[in-house]
């Protein structure tokens, strides 16, 4: 984002420094059991389980650095993905080597994931979407998707 530097205008210095106030965050997925799910992500990203978990939230941190957070829904149902009609969902999505994706597939499957789609897509490399034991969608790629979604 550009900013315009004219009399009483933040400079993008300034608009930079005010963003430095989060210090954290996490992508928080709701869902009936939190530490069900949790074990589940743990395992698949070799994740470490962060102090402070409760009965109703654990937080796990992958060693990339990716912080996954588990809350408790006393009204959890399992997402509908993928549907047309759903297309701002929001997903997860990790990276793999291409070498790798059917020990990974196989891995999520042990797991208690369920696979949802697999295509090759050519220059995007290979693709394969699941849902996780509660029904929240991710996808496991060999290459970052750099096109906009069509399908």
């Amino acid at each position: 984002m550009r900013a315009a530097q004219s009399s009483g205008e933040e400079s993008v210095g300034e608009l930079h420094q005010e963003a430095a106030l989060v210090k954290s965050g996490a992508i928080v997925l709701d869902c009936s059991d939190p530490d069900g799910l949790a074990e589940f992500y743990r395992q698949l990203l070799g994740a470490d389980e962060c102090p402070g978990a409760t009965s109703n939230r654990t937080d796990i941190q992958s060693p990339g650095g990716l912080r996954i957070a588990f809350r408790r829904d006393l009204n959890a149902t399992p997402p509908s993905w993928p549907r047309p009609e759903d297309s701002l969902q929001a997903h997860l999505d990790f990276l793999v080597e291409e070498r790798d994706i059917d020990a990974v597939e196989r891995r999520i499957v042990a797991l208690g994931g369920t696979p949802v789609d697999a295509s090759d897509r050519g220059d995007q490399g290979a693709v394969r979407q699941f849902a996780d034991p509660a029904g929240h969608s991710f996808t496991v790629r060999s290459s970052v998707r750099q096109a906009p979604k069509t399908d």
